[in-house]
């Protein structure tokens, strides 16, 4: 009895590390694990894109989030998120977000002309619905996970974003008119 006891609780306890071996934060360090997607590295940061997107935004007036992705770190940078601010006056910002840390680490200008071919600074303006809402109708409809990254591109007379939510076992891309209504 005392032997059935002791294999139970040993198979128990091999059984429960297995578990906890597969959960994301136990299984995987984001910034060392070279084997792992990116949707996989982004679901397991500590900084969200929503979070990115607000210190973003804060670095400059009145400035609209048009584009953002998670970037895997290269050896140079941590892990983060590239993110670019478009302003009123038709300023275009890259900003580089830590994604363990949520810091800003990195500020670059950018030619507008040679980001928008269609797409003018009135255009993100205009949207009622902010690319950040569009990353939370987006992690909704995905049934949760996380979103990771997203770009704005013109439909029509407007803007629709373009999210790609990591969820455990893949990534589901979901579209979100200027409305915040999901377009299938």
């Amino acid at each position: 009895m005392m032997y059935r006891l002791a294999a139970a609780a040993g198979f128990l306890a091999l059984s429960s590390g297995l578990v906890l071996a597969q959960t994301p934060a136990a299984k995987m360090d984001a910034n060392t694990d070279k084997d792992l997607k990116e949707y996989q590295r982004a679901a397991v940061s500590k900084v969200t894109l929503a979070q990115a997107l607000t210190t973003a935004e804060q670095q400059g007036e009145k400035g609209r989030a048009i584009d953002a992705d998670f970037e895997k770190a290269d050896g140079k940078n941590p892990n983060h998120y590239s993110i670019k601010v478009v302003y009123p006056d038709g300023k275009l910002v890259e900003y580089g977000i830590n994604a363990d840390d949520g810091a800003l680490y990195k500020t670059e200008n950018q030619p507008i002309e040679r980001y928008f071919t269609r797409l003018k600074p009135a255009d993100f303006q205009k949207a009622t619905t902010s690319l950040k809402d569009a990353l939370k109708i987006a992690e909704q409809k995905a049934g949760g996970g996380k979103a990771y990254e997203a770009e704005v591109e013109r439909e029509g007379a407007s803007v629709q974003y373009d999210i790609k939510v990591a969820l455990p076992d893949r990534e589901q891309k979901v579209k979100v008119g200027p409305d915040g209504k999901v377009v299938d």
